[in-house]
Formats: C-alpha cells, sequence, structure tokens
C-alpha cells in the first residue's frame, strides 16, 4: 500500500467515525426534543398517544378539582380547551386565571396526564403562540 492510499485510508475512517458519532448525537437528541402546543392544536391535530409534549395555556375559571395530590385542571387558549390531571404540589403562583405551561403526554381519553407544571407570574414569560391567541381574543393582560 502506498503512502497516498494509506493517507486516504485514515481521512475516509475518520470520516466514518464522525458521522457514526454526529448520527448517534442526532438519535439523541430527537428522544429529548419536546415540542411546545397550544389548546386549539391538541384539539385541532391528531397529535398522538403517549407523545411528551408542552401545553401552554390559562388554567380556566372554576376548572379546579383537588383530591389529595391528585389535581384536575382545564387549561385554555380561550379559543379550546384541553383536560389536565397531575399528581404531585403544584406551584405556589399556580390559580385560575393564571397563565401555565405543564409537560407530558395524552393518555386514550384525550386527557392530558401532566409530570410538571410550571406557573408563570404574568404573561411576559408566556410562549408566542398562546400570547397571541390571547390578543386574539381580547384576553391579553401583558406590555404590547
Amino acid at each position: 500500500m502506498t503512502r497516498k492510499q494509506r493517507r486516504m485510508t485514515f481521512v475516509l475512517a475518520g470520516l466514518a467515525v464522525i458521522g457514526v458519532a454526529v448520527g448517534l448525537v442526532l438519535f439523541a437528541f430527537q428522544d429529548n426534543l419536546v415540542f411546545f402546543h397550544t389548546p386549539t392544536d391538541v384539539v385541532e391535530k391528531d397529535l398522538a398517544v403517549n407523545k411528551r409534549f408542552r401545553l401552554g395555556g390559562l388554567v380556566e375559571e372554576g376548572s379546579v378539582e383537588r383530591d389529595g395530590l391528585t389535581t384536575r385542571f382545564r387549561i385554555t387558549d380561550t379559543a379550546r380547551t384541553v383536560q389536565v390531571v397531575y399528581k404531585g404540589m403544584l406551584p405556589d403562583l399556580f390559580r385560575e386565571g393564571q397563565g401555565v405551561v405543564s409537560q407530558g403526554s395524552l393518555n386514550q381519553n384525550r386527557t392530558f396526564v401532566a409530570t410538571e407544571v410550571l406557573a408563570k407570574h404574568d404573561e411576559n414569560y408566556m410562549p408566542p403562540e398562546v400570547a397571541d391567541a390571547l390578543k386574539a381574543a381580547g384576553q391579553w393582560k401583558g406590555k404590547e
């Protein structure tokens, strides 16, 4: 094998190793990718059952029901609502009419089973999709 052929073999082997490493990183990244959806997206799109995503909007007035550590409530973007079930301690800022982002998945009954609930103190930290929906419905309380 000539010197040129050896060099070409090492370069191709190096490129193959880099390609495999990039493929593994992208595969691992895909498993940790979590998309954000509004209640309108959940109702209108056919989102897969047991697929993790984030759901954001306002806690609907009069919808919070507590049974020990299990809390049931509805999240709305003023156009559509989604039933949410969460088992655990809720943040101190959680209350009706407040903005929340919850992470979890839909079950067979199309109820969102949350594994994490984050409450926000105002609309300044609201995802743009929810803020746009609230502005369109005339419910926006934040700064323009």
